[in-house]
């Protein structure tokens, strides 16, 4: 980036144009454009690595873990969808006979347990989301290159 420097009366006469030439690694250093978007407190706690370095080591485990996950999502799905297709196939073979209404009244006791402990639970959630932000604004590089990583190992 180049700054166009003003021209004395002399230099008016001269066809060329001169520029100031501006390091943009000390202009960057000096003025922490994510301190005015996310607060004064945040700021990368990796600083002694190049912004490249962060978003490398971001990408490489973000895509490691985005591969992971989708790979342990497609064994749950397949055994969940696996054991629910066994388990249709022996209902109708005459195997198993399946008292649906215990089911359901089951299943309404088990979402009320959980509705109940969601509720108690808020506190530690709130607080986990906040010490989550806070790490996030803190290490803006890493967790950028570790969003587009996981993206990656999700769609490879």
């Amino acid at each position: 980036m180049a700054a166009r420097r003003p021209r004395s009366a002399s230099e008016h006469d001269c066809d060329d144009d001169s520029y100031e030439v501006l390091d943009l690694t000390e202009y960057a250093r000096r003025h922490h454009w994510w301190n005015r978007v996310f607060g004064r407190n945040s700021g990368p706690i990796v600083e002694k690595y190049s912004v490249a370095t962060q978003i490398v080591m971001g990408g490489v485990t973000g895509w490691c873990a985005g591969f992971l996950f989708q790979k342990v999502g497609k064994l749950a799905a397949t055994a969940v969808g696996g054991g629910f297709l066994l388990l249709q196939i022996a209902s109708h073979s005459g195997y198993v006979q399946v008292d649906w209404k215990r089911v359901e009244k089951d299943v309404n006791k088990a979402k009320r347990q959980i509705k109940k402990r969601a509720n108690r639970a808020a506190p530690e959630i709130s607080s986990l989301i906040e010490e989550s932000t806070e790490f996030i604004k803190q290490n803006i590089v890493v967790s950028s290159g570790f969003v587009g990583g996981f993206l990656l190992g999700l769609a490879s």
